[in-house]
């Protein structure tokens, strides 16, 4: 894929999720625009968050925006320092920095102007002093080697044309024994071509997910250990909603994807 494809594929999911941040909250799927703060919550809560974590956050930060909960694999500690790749409108940030405590620190980048702003608005509602938002790419942490404890993610590493260049920046940015706890929409089957070149396919979290075996050997190219990829069967019932016209399901499920950045 050549470099003026990628960024027609960046320019459509910054434009598919700039207006997501302007409608108030979504979910994945071409056409998911316009869902209610309720409708997030009931989403959340069936990709694995607790009640208390929807409720736990500002208004407006909970968008309905996922396919499962890294939190539940992160095994967050006091102190750390926690990067989120593709933070939209902070709600993992958010659930993060209360699991580290005022003494550890939370990162959010997304490359959507709109995001980071809601964000922050969220953030300083909220009165969060340990949590910031950086504008960026994916592709091109906005942050300093070794920056962070742990990587999180939900269901945006899909969405980027370059991922082998995603987890290189990810080991970058992680500390030596550092790890990834990411949720994220996988394939276990070859995509046909007509799903690969739809493009609201493609922002709507299907047509860019690799196959497990791909993302398994990126990691490994990347110099990840401990690669655990753990695909999610149930997750079918919710990611049939978001193209109920295409046999989606047929070959993508959402994924818990951990992995460890050597000590030395």
């Amino acid at each position: 894929m050549n470099d003026v494809k990628h960024d027609e594929i960046r320019q459509a999911v910054r434009e598919q999720y700039g207006r997501i941040a302007e409608s108030d909250g979504c979910g994945c799927g071409p056409a998911c625009c316009g869902s209610t703060p309720t409708a997030a919550v009931v989403l959340s809560q069936g990709l694995g968050y607790s009640a208390a974590d929807t409720l736990d956050v500002p208004e407006g930060a909970n968008m309905g925006l996922g396919c499962g909960n890294p939190q539940a694999i992160a095994d967050l500690k006091t102190g750390e320092t926690v990067l989120d790749l593709g933070s939209g409108g902070g709600f993992d940030c958010f659930l993060a920095a209360k699991q580290v405590n005022e003494t550890g620190h939370v990162i959010g980048v997304d490359m959507t102007p709109a995001m980071i702003s809601k964000a922050r608005a969220n953030a300083e509602k909220g009165n969060y002093r340990n949590v910031e938002f950086r504008l960026g790419e994916i592709e091109n942490l906005p942050v300093a080697d070794g920056t962070a404890d742990v990587i999180i993610s939900n269901c945006v590493i899909n969405l980027s044309p370059n991922k082998h260049r995603v987890f290189t920046e990810a080991f970058r940015a992680l500390k030596p024994g550092g790890r990834l706890a990411i949720s994220d929409v996988v394939a276990f089957a070859e995509l046909p071509e007509e799903i690969k070149h739809d493009l609201a396919l493609f922002t709507g979290c299907m047509a860019g997910a690799s196959l497990i075996s791909e993302v398994e050997a990126m990691l490994q190219a990347t110099g990840f250990e401990q690669i655990r990829i753990a695909p999610k069967d149930e997750s079918k019932t919710f990611i049939r909603d978001w193209a109920p016209r295409q046999p989606v399901t047929d070959y993508v499920v959402s994924a818990t994807i951990e992995a460890i950045k050597p000590s030395a």
